[in-house]
């Protein structure tokens, strides 16, 4: 059974989102995974390259 508390609410667990061109990429709240961190696990803020539409860059 899914645990729903901790598979990632803005991806709903895929591990991918899209823009509104259909545009996939790895979703930044759980990097890729589809479940949340630990409690307590700290993450380093990282500042995302996009391009000229403001498109998420991987």
């Amino acid at each position: 059974m899914i645990d729903r508390e901790k598979t990632c609410r803005a991806c709903e667990g895929t591990g991918m989102l899209a823009d509104d061109e259909g545009w996939q990429y790895n979703c930044s709240v759980c990097n890729g995974s589809g479940v949340l961190p630990q409690e307590g696990e700290s993450r380093e803020a990282r500042v995302m390259s996009v391009d000229e539409n403001n498109r998420l860059l991987d």
